[in-house]
């Protein structure tokens, strides 16, 4: 009996094998390549820790190699995580961020140092659709991000409950206060949003968390420890 392809039940099923054969490829391709793209998406990540850090201009197998000598630990308080790192011989405390923008989700990392008054040793800033040449500029201005060195983090350094670091449309406290990325306010409004919030949800255990490493880079050697005797003849 010859076969009739011109039926509805042999379209049917013909499509329905194609359907299944491709979403079968589709699968495998994915499969093979989730590991290459897990490893890309965690490279992007140190990276991003590392221009907090004022580290940038670095391939990828450079980059691992800063991350795993100047992040010495890494943890996360309520969901958000931090990075304990130390860059000639100072302690530096890298605390992550998330918010919203004018058009989707943003993101980033500040980092934190000194002995007294926490300020900002560097940050970092990604988007996820913010508008190219004004909201982007979040991410792709290392000048604007470099704006934000050495600005006062919180009200109180004792503290930590108050966060003093802004984003405003005109500056009245160059100390705390960085201004918007032109021509972007609602992005930028976003980002204030973010550090105000990320910041002061977990601002008192990071204070807390940045002064015990402070302590255990000032504690001095145990002096309780006793010398072995020199064996006798």
């Amino acid at each position: 009996m010859k076969l009739n392809t011109n039926s509805n039940a042999y379209i049917i099923i013909y499509s329905a094998i194609l359907v299944v054969i491709v979403a079968f490829l589709l699968a495998f391709v994915y499969q093979a390549l989730k590991p290459m793209q897990d490893a890309n998406v965690a490279l992007d990540v140190k990276k991003q820790i590392l221009y907090s850090l004022n580290i940038r201009d670095l391939d990828g197998a450079e980059a691992e190699a800063k991350y795993a000598e100047v992040v010495k630990d890494e943890g996360e308080i309520d969901g958000q995580k931090y990075y304990s790192c130390e860059i000639n011989g100072e302690n530096i405390l890298v605390v992550s961020l998330k918010g919203m923008g004018l058009w989707g989700g943003i993101s980033g990392y500040i980092a934190i140092h000194g002995d007294e008054a926490p300020v900002v040793y560097g940050a970092y800033f990604n988007h996820e659709s913010e508008t190219a040449g004004l909201g982007a500029e979040i991410k792709d201005s290392q000048e604007w991000q470099e704006k934000f060195i050495g600005k006062k983090v919180f009200v109180d350094p004792a503290d930590g409950s108050e966060v003093a670091l802004s984003v405003v449309k005109k500056v009245e406290d160059p100390a705390t206060q960085v201004d918007c990325v032109t021509g972007a306010t609602l992005t930028s409004n976003g980002v204030n949003d973010m550090i105000k919030a990320g910041l002061k949800d977990a601002g008192k255990r990071f204070v807390q968390l940045f002064v015990k490493m402070q302590c255990t880079k000032d504690e001095p050697a145990d002096s309780t420890a006793v010398e072995p005797k020199a064996e006798e003849e």
